[in-house]
């Protein structure tokens, strides 16, 4: 049995096939090349430098000072305002970024049903804030929370005898995070939007035929048993782009509700980070609020790829 053993064990590969090997993959490492570069320079090294920064205390212009995990105690514990951006941007990424994925595929699915004038208009509705940039759409949709009377929200309201006085939307503390919710739900059709339309713009109609002579006659389980597990490299692409716009919701809900808000109302951790970062020049401090982000998102994607394995098993 040994001796069998010994006779089919593997040959050591010779110097000749090694070179061959190696040249035939150099055209691929070169064609890597300039991403690993890019990779390296504006990811790699922006991530471990904020990790180095928020073990240190640094202005901006003296030398940092090493402080260990000092950072992350006086957010956790000694920062209230931090645990209210955390608490505003947790509710943020929960309700914003699974209701932005599912809001923004089936709006994409039944767009997909129309005419194609119809749908050419409609996706480039829903695609709006994505052209006119998130501080251009937030300028426009605070005329239209406006909080007196002329505001649109309020002005139909009131035509409708819904509401008595106008609802002051973006000065309100109960009001403000609707507000900012209903917003960057609009904001959230962006590149997954568009992912979601080409994807199910190429899918295999034999599957749906093959369905039918099963006795498939439901939309719904027709959605669910044949559209979706065709689309599970979309589905995950839009739940991460939706996921990290809801971590780093900023811009609207300083555009919408100033900064800081109402009772810290809409306070969220990526302005926390700005303002400590370039109006107290707390660079460490900063960089220390960037990492708990980090790693929340990290978790968070750790958990939608979980969800959507069963989609992705196929592809």
């Amino acid at each position: 049995m040994f001796e069998s053993s010994a006779k089919t064990k593997r040959k050591p590969m010779s110097a000749a096939r090694k070179r061959e090997i190696f040249k035939n993959w150099v055209p691929m490492y070169v064609m890597l090349l300039p991403f690993l570069i890019l990779y390296f320079l504006f990811m790699f090294l922006p991530i471990m430098g904020g990790a180095v920064l928020s073990l240190t205390d640094f202005n901006g212009l003296q030398f940092p000072a090493f402080v260990g995990t000092g950072n992350f105690s006086r957010l956790f514990l000694r920062d209230p305002v931090f645990l209210i951006a955390l608490r505003n941007t947790l509710f943020l990424a929960l309700i914003t970024g699974p209701s932005g994925v599912i809001i923004s595929f089936l709006v994409a699915w039944l767009i997909r049903e129309l005419h194609r004038p119809l749908r050419l208009v409609f996706a480039t509705l829903m695609y709006l804030p994505a052209l006119t940039g998130a501080a251009t759409f937030a300028t426009v949709m605070r005329f239209i929370f406006a909080a007196d009377s002329h505001g649109l929200i309020n002005s139909f309201l009131m035509r409708t005898n819904i509401l008595i006085d106008p609802i002051n939307w973006v000065g309100d503390a109960n009001w403000t995070m609707t507000t900012v919710v209903i917003v960057s739900l609009w904001t959230s059709f962006g590149i997954g939007f568009l992912a979601f339309m080409a994807g199910l713009a190429k899918l295999d109609k034999a599957y749906y035929e093959a369905a039918a002579i099963d006795g498939m006659r439901n939309r719904m389980q027709e959605l669910y048993y044949v559209t979706l597990p065709q689309m599970g490299p979309q589905l995950l692409f839009g739940a991460v782009m939706s996921i990290a716009g809801a971590f780093t919701v900023g811009l609207i809900s300083e555009q919408m509700t100033g900064n800081p808000s109402v009772a810290y109302s809409t306070h969220t951790l990526m302005l926390h980070m700005q303002e400590v970062g370039t109006q107290r020049f707390e660079m460490g401090y900063a960089a220390a609020v960037s990492i708990v982000m980090f790693v929340m998102m990290q978790i968070t994607w750790s958990l939608i790829k979980r969800m959507l394995k069963r989609f992705n098993a196929g592809n």
